[in-house]
């Protein structure tokens, strides 16, 4: 078993975030030792790490909420549909911003010639 500070170090997290997401729903809420301690299993390490790449990819507390409800629930096949279309509009989002992104660096590319230029002349 671990404590909440042993499974935020080993899933690089913050024992205020693990509290966070077991007061909104995202992981459930932790069984206690005799002396009240949270007490956490090799499980639960890779339950935090799911919830951490999912919100990386920008999945709201709700949707992470539904997804481990899913998992909790042992209903993984059923899960695999919405985490596509979850993944899928982030993959879209991601290319968004990069084509935005690609976008500036030209835009900042052609003003950074130009300055170049005036600075040449000069």
């Amino acid at each position: 078993m671990l404590t909440i500070g042993q499974l935020a170090r080993a899933a690089g997290s913050t024992a205020k975030t693990i509290r966070y997401y077991e007061h909104v729903g995202v992981l459930p809420r932790a069984p206690r030792n005799g002396s009240g301690y949270r007490q956490y299993s090799r499980a639960d390490v890779d339950r935090l790490m799911f919830v951490r790449r999912a919100r990386a990819l920008g999945l709201s507390l709700v949707d992470l909420k539904a997804l481990v409800g899913d998992l909790e629930g042992e209903r993984c096949a059923a899960m695999r549909p919405r985490l596509r279309a979850l993944v899928s509009d982030q993959l879209r989002l991601v290319h968004q911003r990069i084509d935005e992104l690609r976008s500036l660096e030209r835009e900042l590319a052609e003003i950074h010639q130009r300055l170049m230029m005036m600075t040449d002349t000069r």
